[in-house]
C-alpha cells in the first residue's frame, strides 16, 4: 500500500470549511447596481435556474483540487522494495597525495615510462573493483588537504574523482597531518551507515615529507589512534634514475620519503607501513590489503521509494483547468 512521506500536511484537508465557518460572512448590499427601465422584461427571460444547475454539478471541482494539492504535498510513495547493505565491509578513506613531485616519471606501467600519478591511478582503480562491500572514500591532499568523495558504496565514482585528479592540484606542498586529520574526521563523522571500532582504515599514500599544513603528522596519528582508525602508510617513488628509450639510465627526482614517520604513524594506528619503488611492488602491496578481513555490518535494512506525488499533482492542474475554462456564472441581480 502507498505511504505518505509526509502525512501531517494531510491536515490540511479541513481548512477551506474552517474558514468558511470561522470567518464573517460578507455583508450583502442590497441596493440595486443599476437601474434601467427594462429590468422585469429581462427577468422573465431567464432567471439564471438552468445555469445554477449547471453551476451545482460543477460546485464539487475546487473542493476535488484541494484535496489533491494536499495528498500531492504529503508525497504518497509506493515502496518497491528492501535492499539489505552489504553484510560485511569496512569504512575505508583513501589518501592521496598530489604535491608536485608526483608528476616526476620514474615508474614503468605497460611498457612505457609514466609519472608517479599515473601510476598510482592503474593500481587503485583495480584495488576499488575488488572491494566489494566497503563504503570508500577519497581525499586528496598537497599544500592543502580537500574530502573530494565521502564515505560510499558507489565506487565508480570514486574511481572517477581519482581519475581527474592531477598533480599540484592542491598545492607542490605536502601537508600529510592535515589529510590524516581530514579523513579521520570524515570516518569518525556519526551519518547514516557510519561505523566504528575496527572496522575503519586509512589508506595513506604520499612520496615525500610532510613540510605544509597547520598539523603534525605525528598528532594526527594519535588523533586517528584516539578514534579508533587504522592507518596503513604507504611510501611511493622510484630510486631516482629513470631508463631511457636507448637504454641509459637517466637521473631523476630524489628518493626523499620520510620513512621514519610513515611507520611511526602505522605504528600508533596499529597499521603497517609499505614501501613501494615501482608499479609491481606498489600492485603486491594493495594486493595484500584487499586480503584485510572484513567485518560484520550492522547497518539496518533499507526501503526503496518510488515517489507518486506527480499523479495528484497533475490531476490537480487538471481540475484547476476546467474550472477556469467553465463559462462564469450570469449575473442575477444588480438590475432594476
Amino acid at each position: 500500500m502507498p505511504e505518505f512521506a509526509w502525512p501531517w500536511l494531510l491536515l490540511a484537508l479541513p481548512l477551506p470549511w474552517l474558514v468558511a465557518r470561522l470567518l464573517p460572512a460578507a455583508s450583502r448590499d442590497a441596493r440595486a447596481a443599476l437601474r434601467v427601465p427594462f429590468a422585469p422584461i429581462l427577468a422573465t427571460i431567464d432567471d439564471g435556474s438552468a445555469g445554477k444547475h449547471r453551476r451545482s454539478r460543477w460546485r464539487v471541482l475546487p473542493l476535488l483540487g484541494w484535496i489533491l494539492l494536499c495528498v500531492a504535498a504529503a508525497r504518497p510513495q509506493q515502496l518497491d522494495s528492501v535492499i539489505a547493505p552489504p553484510r560485511s565491509g569496512r569504512d575505508l578513506m583513501l589518501a592521496v597525495d598530489l604535491s608536485g613531485s608526483m608528476r616526476t616519471q620514474d615508474m614503468e606501467l605497460g611498457g612505457q615510462v609514466v609519472d608517479r600519478l599515473s601510476a598510482i591511478k592503474a593500481v587503485l582503480g583495480d584495488f576499488l573493483t575488488r572491494r566489494s562491500g566497503d563504503r570508500v572514500g577519497l581525499v586528496v591532499f598537497g599544500s592543502h588537504a580537500y574530502a573530494v568523495t565521502p564515505l560510499t558504496w558507489d565506487r565508480h565514482s570514486v574511481r572517477e574523482q581519482l581519475a581527474m585528479s592531477e598533480a599540484g592540484l592542491a598545492g607542490d606542498a605536502t601537508a600529510i597531518g592535515d589529510a590524516i586529520t581530514l579523513a579521520v574526521k570524515r570516518l569518525s563523522a556519526q551519518a547514516p551507515g557510519a561505523s566504528s571500532g575496527d572496522d575503519r582504515v586509512l589508506i595513506l599514500l604520499t612520496d615525500g615529507v610532510s613540510n605544509a599544513g597547520v598539523i603534525e603528522p605525528i598528532k594526527a596519528a594519535q588523533l586517528a589512534a584516539a578514534e579508533h582508525v587504522k592507518i596503513y602508510t604507504i611510501g611511493f617513488g622510484g630510486n631516482g634514475q629513470i631508463d631511457s628509450m636507448f637504454g641509459l639510465s637517466l637521473p631523476g627526482a630524489d628518493d626523499g620519503v620520510d620513512e621514519d614517520t610513515l611507520r611511526k604513524i602505522a605504528t600508533l594506528t596499529g597499521g603497517q607501513y609499505y614501501r613501494a619503488r615501482d608499479t609491481e611492488s606498489l600492485a603486491g602491496i594493495y594486493a595484500q590489503l584487499d586480503r584485510i578481513e572484513p567485518v560484520a555490518s550492522r547497518q539496518p535494512a533499507q526501503a526503496v521509494a518510488s515517489e507518486l506525488y506527480p499523479w495528484p499533482l497533475g490531476a490537480a492542474l487538471l481540475v484547476t483547468l476546467a474550472i477556469f475554462a467553465l463559462p462564469p456564472a450570469p449575473l442575477r441581480r444588480g438590475l432594476a
